[in-house]
């Protein structure tokens, strides 16, 4: 075996193999030549990879590795460990792209003489791109606080057991393209260590960026001071320069490479640095046309004895619980005049009466433009609605504005089936960023234009009809300056009235007045007493395996098109989810989507609840969401409706459901059906259907009744109702 070879674990032969682990267990037990552990533990042995893929072949049990999963399971077996392996990659892929002459000089001699030229190429390469491994100032005037470059030169002896890993990477590069090569490394090493990194969700970053290249000042120098992973910088469209600064210097080397790899414009300036931003300001007199950032929340060690007497504290000193506004006054302290920032927020930092002073100052000189309310798991930590701060650099050249902007996108980005009464869980992975995206624009622009053109088209553009109840309000900072400066949006902005009106809620009377009568009409008769029925039973496995029916997974898939959610089903309303346009994961082929066709019979697979959906045609089309099982009859052998209904049966249910741990799981072919002729089975799915049309007239009717109960409170109070 060679020196420095891969390891691999039983899980990884698993995955490379396509089985599971089970399966590996028994190689090891049933084949004598099977490769002996190299590492590892008793209970968790590793074993060299080239033997592995060699024995795999001999066996017939794998033709080849795939490249990706070869260059994976190299990188996460490294010796040294997954993230070093990981920016040895990024810095090889840097020069596969901008130096391939170089590259292809340096990978035609052996490994130890490659592994030397390697490290002078990376040396030469990474001091153009980065800088000098030390320096004495940022390129703006000031030094750097004892931060370094975010990614050292690794030298020939740390390089050479990453040799054969680097090769493989230059493959894979040359398959899906470098930048791509390193996404895919780096994704991974993500999702196989979730908790080790807070990271900005996609739509969350592209929205940050979008706030800050509104309008006529382009964000073309851009600064990260708490760049984790280079979410945000990533999400810019536009830039000429690009700072960021990490303490975390594994994630400081990670978002170097990976600014450095997705540049689309070769004269971008990519600067980052590793170091405690607030105690060692690596940037202490650079000024940029925008700030993002997603800081750390609720730290109490963020240097509040040390920098009681810095500069940055303008609007002032925060006290040691309120960390968020020392970054909020470090974003402001790195602007130029007239410069955005935009940071994400607890939404304790809104209200809290230890920081109400500094929310003052910063409200009366006009430093702070919008606060925005997001829904609940928008961001870690997913379960609160954290908050959108954006900022702008007073100056001699801006006008203060007397007013602020509040967003309230809850209710945007609210799921059908929860407006249906039915409640939702889950949220991270169901929220419309599009709609999010759409509220807060449509409220920023029209108020970010207002401010930049002056009072006098304040008229012409009809500030107070910008007003959306609910969503959104323009605020005198007058009516904010108060005991508690409390910046909450849910405070300033009370909900719009649940009816629209009186107008509206006479309508909304009269549809509940004709849903009642319909209700009353499809009110079941009362069924005729008779002994118990004593059927031959089947259940829905061994009619999938006569073909009877076919059962299928929920996934949703890539592309265009409207995708059944459970909550969809649960709530019986219209498919509210949506497909991701782009596999959130490269690794192998992109999910095929399975699309419901009419008369398919859809169950929730968790929860443990009696539901079952018949698809009709206004569904079809749309593809299964996840923790759905679909059942499609055949139509000459059984009836959808009969299908649905015996499904719904309480004892079929429990006798079908796993309550092996806290979430019950359904097993769908352990239910049961009687053996019925299809006539028969016709005539129970006629009942059935009935029973349906009157639960979602009754479902109507309480979500009218509450709209109307709730409509009418709020127009009595508001003075919009007057009572007769």
């Amino acid at each position: 075996m060679p020196e420095n070879s891969t390891e691999v674990t039983a899980a990884g032969i698993a995955r490379l193999a396509g089985v599971g682990r089970a399966a590996v267990s028994n190689w090891r037990r049933r084949h004598a030549d099977f490769p002996k552990p190299v590492g590892g533990t008793e209970t968790s042995p590793s074993f060299a990879l080239p033997e592995v893929e060699q024995w795999l072949r001999d066996q017939g049990k794998l033709a080849e590795v795939p490249l990706r999963e070869r260059v994976w399971q190299q990188l996460a077996g490294h010796p040294a460990g997954a993230v070093p392996a990981l920016v040895h990659a990024g810095c090889a892929l840097l020069l596969v792209r901008d130096r391939p002459t170089a590259w292809l000089e340096i990978t035609a001699v052996s490994d130890g003489r490659m592994a030397k030229m390697l490290h002078l190429a990376l040396n030469d390469l990474l001091t153009a791109r980065f800088g000098p491994a030390t320096e004495a100032g940022d390129g703006s005037g000031g030094g750097t606080n004892g931060c370094v470059r975010a990614v050292h030169t690794p030298t020939a002896d740390e390089l050479l057991p990453s040799v054969p890993l680097l090769r493989a990477a230059a493959e894979l590069a040359a398959e899906t393209g470098a930048r791509q090569a390193f996404e895919f490394l780096l994704g991974r090493q993500l999702d196989a260590n979730p908790r080790q990194f807070t990271l900005t969700p996609p739509g969350l970053a592209e929205l940050m960026a979008a706030l800050v290249e509104t309008g006529s000042r382009p964000a073309r120098t851009v600064l990260d001071p708490a760049t984790g992973t280079g979410a945000l910088l990533r999400a810019l469209s536009r830039p000429t320069a690009l700072y960021a600064q990490d303490a975390d210097p594994d994630l400081a080397a990670l978002t170097a490479l990976r600014l450095a790899l997705n540049s689309t414009i070769e004269s971008c300036t990519v600067a980052v640095r590793t170091g405690d931003t607030l105690r060692a300001d690596a940037f202490p007199q650079l000024a940029v046309d925008a700030v993002l950032c997603h800081p750390p929340f609720n730290e109490r060690n963020w240097g509040h004895d040390e920098l009681a007497y810095d500069p940055r504290w303008e609007y002032g000193f925060p006290v040691r619980t309120e960390s968020e506004l020392a970054w909020v006054q470090h974003a402001l302290a790195h602007l130029r005049e007239g410069g955005t920032a935009v940071l994400l927020m607890p939404p304790a930092a809104a209200s809290r009466r230890s920081g109400r002073r500094i929310r003052a100052d910063l409200l009366r000189r006009g430093a702070l433009r919008a606060v925005v309310a997001l829904p609940a798991g928008a961001a870690p930590p997913y379960g609160i609605p954290l908050h959108l701060w954006v900022l702008r650099k007073p100056g001699a050249g801006v006008r203060p504005s007397p007013e602020l902007l509040l967003v309230d996108t809850a209710e945007p980005a609210e799921p059908a089936a929860a407006t249906a009464g039915v409640p939702a869980s889950g949220g991270r992975d169901r929220l419309d960023w599009q709609a999010v995206r759409s509220a807060v624009l449509d409220a920023w622009e029209p108020f970010e234009r207002a401010e930049r053109t002056g009072p006098e088209s304040d008229a012409a553009l009809g500030r107070t009809g910008q007003d959306r109840p609910g969503v959104s309000r323009v605020v005198p900072v007058i009516e904010l300056l108060d005991d508690d400066v409390d910046l909450a949006p849910a405070r300033h902005l009370p909900p719009p009235t649940a009816g629209g009106g009186a107008a509206e809620l006479t309508r909304v009377r009269d549809r509940l007045t004709e849903t009642l009568r319909l209700t009353a009409t499809l009110t079941p008769p009362l069924a005729d007493l008779s002994d118990p029925a004593r059927w031959p039973l089947t259940t829905v496995g061994e009619l999938a395996r006569a073909g009877a029916l076919q059962l299928r997974t929920g996934g949703s898939g890539t592309g265009p098109g409207p995708v059944l959610t459970e909550y969809d089903v649960l709530g019986s309303t219209a498919p509210s989810g949506t497909r991701p346009a782009t596999p959130a994961s490269t690794d192998g082929p992109p999910e095929e989507p399975v699309l419901v066709e009419p008369g398919d019979v859809v169950v929730p697979v968790l929860g443990g609840g009696t539901v079952a959906r018949v698809i009709d045609e206004a569904t079809a089309g749309s593809a299964l969401g996840r923790n759905l099982q679909l059942l499609r009859p055949d139509p000459a052998t059984l009836d959808p409706w009969f299908l649905a209904g015996f499904l719904r049966g309480t004892a079929n249910n429990r006798q079908a459901s796993s309550y092996a741990s806290t979430a019950t799981r359904l097993d769908a072919r352990r239910l049961q059906l009687p053996r019925l002729p299809l006539a028969e089975q016709q005539r129970y799915g006629a009942q059935f259907r009935a029973l349906a049309a009157f639960e979602d007239a009754l479902r109507l009717t309480g979500r009218l009744g509450g709209q109307l109960v709730q409509g009418m409170y709020d127009g009595l109070t508001d003075g919009t109702v007057t009572p007769k």
